[in-house]
């Protein structure tokens, strides 16, 4: 291993196109999807399979039948036998840390090349039973005889037999993202009406960059079958560029029906998709004339206490990462924040931009920047291009570089929240 740390580049990057869960995607599989974007990231970079030394991939809910969806994907996907592969998560910056993983291994020479994302098919979670037909399941596995294993299931009620419903609450504080978002909303004074202004931005914003082909060169398309056809998916199904302001105020609050402001109209969809970006170590991209899109300049993973505001964990680490770059927020010339709720984003930003907070939660002496929300993410974001929990990083990443090329700009921000109140930032330059 070399004693010396080296710069990590990423060189190529794609995505399946993100699709509302239980619609164009329903038959696909986390693996089938994170293979579609492996493939079209080393096809599209014209990079054999055989440079990738692992893969690292990040999912939420993982198959039953494929926990260890990387080395599944690595061994669907064509990859050498020998290429190992392990799968992370971390709520929805599973995919954020799996690439920054991979960009510890190379910067400490463990590798020169690694292929890391994530994937999410929120259509194919695993439903469970309930505890006593889990048990009688289990004993009658056990039992050496037809009647042993029928005497398994005494006491087994019809009411038994339904499944458990998957979790949406946080296991520590009981209460959902959206419930969350309510909280912050109510707390940092966050307007109805803002909330649907920077959803309706989201959404136009996502339909003038699918029309004016900026995202579609990042889309691995996906082969789904329509009965006795095959149908080839390219595009997002979520993005609605008609939208208005005045559309998504006639919406009904959803997590507090009475005096909420969070709708489904300002919030992200469950989502299906996968994302893959390669990463290599500086110098070997040059060595072998890859196309470097950017360098990772800095990163940082934070937690609060989310009893308090569960989705303010962006804050935190943004702080901390440009602490550790030396670099302030009006150095930053594309920034894209993770758009999990319009208030959760909003609240972010107003948390950033407060001396008051920023003394109060984060012991600094003052605020840590300004943004203006129309600043941010210029391609549309979360609300309208949707969210695979474990491979929204991914898109991240892709989406800040491929703008800091057309905007020449020399840096990019990235920042998410996620559940258990952790918070995500991570720092490119241009080479």
């Amino acid at each position: 291993m070399s004693s010396q740390v080296r710069r990590v580049a990423v060189v190529a990057g794609a995505r399946t196109p993100f699709c509302k869960a239980g619609g164009q995607l329903i038959r696909s599989s986390a693996v089938q999807l994170g293979v579609a974007a492996a493939r079209e990231t080393l096809m599209r970079a014209q990079i054999r399979p055989e440079r990738v030394q692992q893969l690292i991939f990040g999912i939420v809910s993982p198959p039953v039948g494929a926990p260890n969806i990387a080395r599944e994907i690595a061994l669907a996907g064509a990859f050498p036998t020998g290429v190992p592969g392990f799968t992370i998560s971390m709520a929805c910056i599973s995919s954020n840390q799996a690439i920054t993983s991979a960009a510890e291994a190379i910067a400490l020479g463990k590798a020169d090349v690694i292929l890391a994302g994530g994937a999410e098919v929120l259509s194919d979670v695993p439903i469970q039973f309930g505890r006593r037909f889990r048990d009688a399941l289990f004993a009658a596995s056990k039992a050496r005889s037809a009647s042993d294993r029928l005497k398994a299931f005494r006491g087994v009620k019809l009411g038994d037999l339904a499944p458990v419903a998957p979790a949406i609450a946080e296991t520590s504080t009981g209460q959902t993202m959206g419930q969350s978002a309510e909280k912050m909303a109510k707390a940092f004074g966050i307007k109805r009406e803002d909330q649907d202004k920077f959803a309706a931005q989201s959404h136009h914003r996502a339909g003038e960059a699918w029309k004016n082909k900026l995202i579609s060169p990042r889309i691995a398309p996906v082969a789904v079958p329509r009965g006795k056809e095959v149908s080839i998916v390219t595009s997002d199904d979520h993005p609605r560029p008609d939208t208005t302001v005045e559309k998504l105020a006639q919406l009904k609050p959803v997590f507090d029906r009475e005096l909420g402001s969070v709708t489904a109209g300002n919030s992200s969809p469950l989502t299906d998709g996968a994302s893959a970006v390669l990463l290599a170590s500086e110098e070997v991209a040059r060595a072998e004339g890859w196309p470097i899109l950017g360098l990772l300049r800095g990163y940082q993973y934070t937690a609060i206490d989310p009893f308090e505001h569960l989705l303010m964990g962006p804050v935190s680490a943004v702080a901390s990462v440009l602490d550790q770059t030396g670099l302030a927020l009006s150095d930053i010339g594309v920034i894209e924040m993770h758009e999990a709720f319009a208030a959760q984003v909003l609240a972010n930003i107003h948390g950033l931009g407060s001396a008051k907070y920023c003394a109060e939660k984060l012991g600094r002496p003052a605020a840590v920047g300004e943004i203006d929300p129309t600043f941010i993410n210029q391609w549309g974001g979360s609300i309208s291009l949707g969210h695979p929990f474990g491979a929204t990083g991914g898109r991240l990443v892709m989406q800040l570089l491929d703008q800091m090329a057309e905007k020449s700009a020399q840096f990019g921000l990235i920042s998410a929240c996620a559940a258990g109140g952790m918070g995500s930032a991570l720092i490119f330059e241009r080479a």
